[in-house]
């Protein structure tokens, strides 16, 4: 929960550094399934409700159809190599392939308070404040990224993100405080 007048930002994260790492979180860690929801935050773009959600029989297709909590409105995510590769991997490491995904030893959904603390841990820096958020921002610059940051893709963007423009797609980014600091740094 926010304090009025507080800023509370998350920071995105390096794509492919976070992506390897993750992988390897879910190859030799403890936090495997916390490496795994790391690579389908970064490759779907969910909010951390969405994704707590998931089911193992929701990844066994080549998409994923949801209801999304916040929203209510339906989604439909192509399942990307990425995360059928760390899905398979996840596999391997868990012996019940039903139910919930993202469960504790307790076999109780991991909490976003956890997810939260873990992903500090194993994500955060001196420089960077990280939270479940960071996975959806980290998606959306690489999205930006991989369509030579234009327009066109800040419009993908603001569908996929449900946002009203794509205004808002850039401030929620931090694209439009990146073009203000160059104004002045111009100067």
């Amino acid at each position: 929960m926010s304090v009025k007048g507080s800023v509370t930002t998350s920071d995105y994260l390096n794509f492919d550094s976070t992506l390897n790492k993750a992988i390897k979180l879910i190859k030799n860690d403890k936090n495997y399934k916390l490496g795994f929801l790391v690579v389908l935050g970064i490759n779907s773009g969910l909010r951390i409700s969405d994704l707590l959600s998931l089911k193992f029989t929701d990844l066994e297709n080549d998409s994923i159809t949801l209801l999304e909590k916040k929203t209510n409105k339906k989604r439909i995510i192509r399942i990307n190599d990425n995360i059928k590769d760390a899905f398979a991997l996840l596999k391997t490491r868990v012996e019940e392939h039903e139910g919930f995904i993202f469960t504790s030893n307790q076999n109780t959904v991991y909490s976003v308070q956890y997810v939260n603390r873990k992903i500090k841990e194993l994500f955060g820096t001196k420089k960077l404040s990280v939270s479940t958020h960071s996975l959806r921002k980290t998606f959306g610059r690489q999205v930006y990224s991989n369509n030579n940051e234009t327009e066109k893709a800040l419009l993908y963007l603001s569908d996929l993100f449900n946002h009203s423009s794509p205004a808002i797609t850039k401030r929620y980014l931090g694209i439009r405080q990146e073009e203000l600091d160059d104004i002045y740094m111009s100067l």
